[in-house]
């Protein structure tokens, strides 16, 4: 018979595998005196270890090649094993458990904080309540649900319209409202943050169309821009062009509503006497404005308002019959809604306030 030739594994450290070695002899001697004749022994040693004890664990594995042996035919080639790894598995993050985050539940994409909201609503209740006694016509006229835009007249050195709309409608409807306004307050160091942990979102087309389209929610924008807050006492209640009318294409665009809101009493809270570029200039704000406040109370005038009586009055919502999602909107047709709406507005706030008796008292 022909020996196969076998070659013998030295591990590291130059020592020969023994117990290999021992049952490679035996298997040669039993062979020899059987005389079984040549037998091709190619295929079951193809590795060094087969038939090794430790190196094949499972038992009908070993059955199989004693049966072959008996025979004399030629066994199967066993399909090739896996190698098994001893060493740690990462897990894929997807099976871990996310950490607890209490900002996830929290602080939206916007940076809007409703626990912030909810202590700026407990803290700003009695100014609210008692100090511009608050009062809202035609409040029902905002929807409960889908997104609209609001919109409103703009007034006072540190405009206090802004927060007692927010916080109606927040209050009476239980519904979040977004204000878009000017970037440069969230560049304001701590003011910045805090504007944005309270619902304040920095006025852009891009902004605008997923808070109302996307999350339909509610938007308060003032069409007047910087030119309402800096205009003096002298030009009351007088509403400024509407810019070029954005607010309308955007909404036109989200397929929502327009809502007006007329606000009274703002203009005087914090009135305009006359304002000083220079220091403007110096300090790098729009403008730089010197109110009654500040004559009356110092320093303390420019965080303190007059306890005015304060009224709104919700318009009707106005629709567009265009098709929402349109990329461009005719510049005349946008143009001539904006123009519209303002115009709906100051008449609005002619009879407001030919109703009104007292600055004071309404």
């Amino acid at each position: 018979m022909e020996r196969s030739d076998i070659t013998r594994i030295t591990p590291p450290g130059g020592h020969t595998n023994l117990g290999l070695d021992n049952e490679v002899a035996e298997a040669e001697e039993d062979d020899t005196e059987s005389g079984s004749g040549d037998t091709d022994t190619t295929d079951t040693l193809a590795s060094p270890l087969v038939g090794h004890p430790e190196a094949d664990p499972d038992p009908s594995a070993r059955a199989a090649r004693s049966v072959t042996a008996e025979t004399g035919t030629r066994a199967p080639q066993a399909e090739p094993v896996a190698p098994v790894s001893y060493l740690p598995v990462a897990t894929r993050t997807s099976d871990r458990p996310e950490p607890h985050d209490p900002r996830r539940s929290d602080v939206d994409e916007w940076g809007r904080s409703e626990h912030m909201r909810s202590i700026v609503r407990r803290l700003y209740n009695p100014m609210y309540k008692y100090w511009f006694r608050v009062e809202w016509e035609g409040l029902d006229k905002i929807p409960l649900h889908g997104g609209a835009l609001l919109i409103a007249n703009h007034a006072g050195a540190i405009p206090s319209d802004a927060p007692a709309i927010m916080h109606g409608v927040e209050e009476e409807l239980g519904r979040p409202v977004y204000g878009l306004a000017d970037y440069f307050f969230r560049t304001i160091p701590v003011v910045g943050t805090m504007w944005s942990r309270t619902g304040g979102v920095p006025a852009h087309p891009d902004n605008a169309y997923r808070i109302l389209h996307d999350q339909q929610q509610l938007a308060l924008v003032f069409p007047e821009g910087t030119k309402a807050t800096s205009k003096t006492y002298t030009d009351r209640y007088r509403l400024r062009r509407f810019g070029r009318g954005g607010f309308v294409e955007i909404a036109m665009r989200a397929g929502v509503p327009v809502i007006p809101i007329a606000c009274v009493g703002a203009e005087e809270s914090m009135p305009i006497l006359f304002r000083v570029p220079a220091v403007a200039k110096v300090l790098g704000l729009p403008y730089f404005p010197v109110t009654a406040n500040a004559l009356l109370m110092g320093p303390m005038g420019y965080v303190t308002y007059f306890p005015v009586k304060m009224k709104f009055r919700v318009l009707d919502p106005i629709t567009f019959d265009v098709e929402p999602g349109q990329d461009r909107y005719s510049r005349s047709r946008v143009m001539d809604e904006a123009e519209a709406i303002r115009a709906r507005l100051q008449d609005a706030l002619h009879d407001m306030l030919r109703e009104r008796r007292s600055i004071w008292f309404g």
